[in-house]
């Protein structure tokens, strides 16, 4: 077994909240970009984000440098192609080189700086007090906070379950509050298969670490549809987790993702 150790919970941070926020916000808001044919009824009911994205002369700073209008009618790429265009790399779930280790994650195409947000780990999140026995049997999904949060990561049985009802449940008129698309082979997050990323060995050392993340109240309405993430309590008034796993190294085209699954606070 391998050790990652974290003095304080303050220091569990390989890069700031706000790099995250914006490598969050410039992949998600591609993905928006890119769907935008199918985001009628979002633009039809909600002036101001029409405005955002199809009365602007030129965007914003920050946000992704593409050409709505022309966008608008072009044909979609995959979410793999906006990653690869927005970051320059992708992702792709193929068998891992460890033996018996099943699915891992690959960087399929193009380069990964130290420091990059890499990967989402998608999932119902639970507080430490709520109910999560029957969906824990048997699940080596679940990841777990220094805080104690809970997210249970597992896209089959009784916690793919929850997910979808907690989704439905969330659902704000035609505004989605988070992506169920991760339970399938087809994810419209191209990040968000981060649970597939396997624990490293003496012969695969970890080249990503996970980092948690608090999607902060100003999180762009539109853009919460691409969340991988959703509360099991709706009524509890709190920021919703995410976890990130952040490059340790560069990583080049071919290299499966190893993380640390055991961690230590002190």
């Amino acid at each position: 077994r391998t050790l990652r150790y974290v003095p304080e919970n303050s220091q569990d941070k390989i890069i700031t909240d706000e790099d995250v926020l914006v490598t969050l916000l410039k992949v998600f808001e591609a993905l928006f970009i890119n769907d935008l044919s199918k985001q009628a009824h979002v633009l039809a009911l909600c002036p101001e984000i029409r405005q955002k994205y199809l009365e602007l002369p030129s965007p914003a700073p920050g946000r992704a440098r593409v050409d709505v209008c022309r966008r608008r009618h072009q044909p979609a790429c995959s979410p793999e192609e906006v990653l690869f265009n927005t970051l320059g790399f992708s992702l792709a779930r193929d068998r891992s080189s460890l033996l018996s280790a099943g699915t891992g994650v690959f960087v399929s195409k193009g380069f990964v700086p130290k420091g990059t947000v890499v990967s989402m780990y998608p999932g119902t999140v639970y507080r430490k007090y709520e109910p999560i026995f029957f969906q824990s049997l048997g699940n080596p999904f679940i990841f777990r906070c220094i805080d104690g949060v809970l997210i249970d990561g597992n896209d089959k049985g009784l916690s793919r379950a929850v997910y979808r009802s907690c989704r439905r449940r969330d659902r704000l008129g035609p505004l989605r509050a988070s992506d169920a698309s991760w339970l399938t082979a087809a994810p419209r997050n191209p990040l968000a298969v981060g649970q597939y990323v396997n624990n490293c060995s003496r012969e695969k050392a970890a080249n990503v670490c996970y980092q948690e993340f608090d999607v902060p109240g100003s999180f762009p309405v539109e853009l919460k549809q691409y969340l991988p993430n959703i509360v099991y309590s709706h009524d509890v008034q709190s920021h919703l987790r995410c976890v990130v796993l952040v490059t340790l190294r560069d990583i080049k085209q071919g290299e499966e993702l190893f993380s640390n699954y055991f961690t230590v606070v002190n």
